[in-house]
């Protein structure tokens, strides 16, 4: 790889101190993440064609800088939640390519031992919660594991993941509330890709003209609008949440815009109808993160374009490797159907034998 060179004070936001502080190595290792996510995610889509996979696949293809870019800035007291499009999260948390693709086919080395499927990726270990299939259910919950590391006096954050969909979803909204008055240490990242599945967001959410994370002004919150085809700008908006959470115990709504390359779902048929194909073509050509991420990389002296074919190869080679796994892993045994479904019954407690978990008498 060639050696870090100073920054050209023409690419914004790469003096902010969280970017200029980042070595060649991270930085590369950044790229990595992004191309593995994306290698993996076409490979899914790939064997899902294939009927190797069943369900719902919702894949992050085009998204890949917020979840890398907003994760890469966490330290070991920060937690991670989101919500069914969560495979781009998971990756870059650290869960491996094994286990994920695994959990795709339902096979009992999957994360969730091949029971959850696309929507239902964990890592407790981690500090990732999931990967939940209800619209706007994380959001509460999100506040909830901020909640514990304000009371454990720890000095941490929750970053909560949600798509532009879920934005008028009352719990999202008792969430806020709660997050404000209690002065919860919760982060919002929107991920906005412009479309609540296959209704433009002009069509489904009234909110101010500054974008929906304004919102916030009405729950006494902190906000800000983030351009998410670039990993400094990411890093330099979500810090700054991050430091408000960290010292403050104060919530923040981050609005990302992005764009998904693919559908909602590969179920969704008219993911070229209700956006056209010029505009999805516009998006692939001049607001991909991954080619933006290469060529600031590039432009900096850190890879040559050579050094960015072979991440992909590599990538490529992974995400084949982790469906030939997933292939050639047994199906979780039927007399394991009710195992990890409750806590306290698999842990055989007091709740879990008679089914009174507070109440008694």
């Amino acid at each position: 790889m060639a050696s870090n060179t100073a920054t050209p004070p023409a690419i914004p936001f790469a003096d902010a101190p969280v970017n200029a502080a980042l070595t060649a190595e991270e930085k590369i290792e950044m790229l990595r993440t992004m191309v593995r996510i994306r290698r993996f995610e076409q490979t899914s889509l790939k064997y899902y064609n294939d009927n190797y996979i069943g369900g719902f696949l919702h894949l992050y293809i085009g998204q890949e800088s917020v979840a890398v870019g907003s994760i890469s800035l966490l330290g070991e007291n920060d937690h991670i939640i989101t919500a069914y499009r969560d495979h781009g999260h998971a990756l870059a948390v650290g869960m491996g390519m094994n286990e994920c693709m695994a959990e795709l086919f339902g096979k009992k080395t999957g994360c969730s031992k091949g029971k959850g499927g696309s929507m239902h990726y964990f890592a407790p270990d981690k500090n990732y919660w999931g990967g939940h299939g209800i619209v706007g259910g994380q959001t509460p919950l999100g506040a909830g594991l901020a909640f514990a590391v304000k009371y454990k006096g720890l000095k941490g954050c929750c970053l909560c993941y949600l798509g532009d969909g879920a934005i008028n979803q009352g719990a999202y909204h008792e969430a806020l509330n709660l997050a404000s008055l209690w002065d919860l240490p919760v982060i919002y990242i929107i991920e906005n890709n412009g479309y609540s599945m296959g209704t433009s967001q002009a069509r489904s959410s009234a909110h101010p003209k500054e974008g929906l994370a304004a919102r916030a002004e009405g729950y006494a919150m902190d906000w800000a609008k983030i351009d998410g085809v670039s990993l400094y700008e990411i890093r330099a908006g979500v810090q700054e949440a991050i430091e408000r959470a960290h010292k403050k115990s104060r919530p923040t709504i981050l609005e990302i815009m992005t764009y998904r390359h693919k559908g909602h779902s590969v179920a969704d048929a008219n993911a070229d109808k209700y956006r056209t194909k010029e505009e999805i073509q516009r998006y692939m050509d001049e607001h991909d993160p991954i080619e933006f991420w290469k060529r600031t990389l590039i432009a900096e002296g850190v890879i040559t374009e050579d050094d960015y074919k072979q991440i992909n190869k590599e990538a490529g080679a992974e995400a084949e490797a982790a469906a030939q796994f997933a292939i050639k892993s047994p199906f979780p045994d039927e007399s394991e159907i009710f195992d990890d479904v409750y806590w306290e019954v698999d842990n055989n407690t007091e709740a879990g034998r008679t089914g009174r978990h507070f109440f008694h008498g």
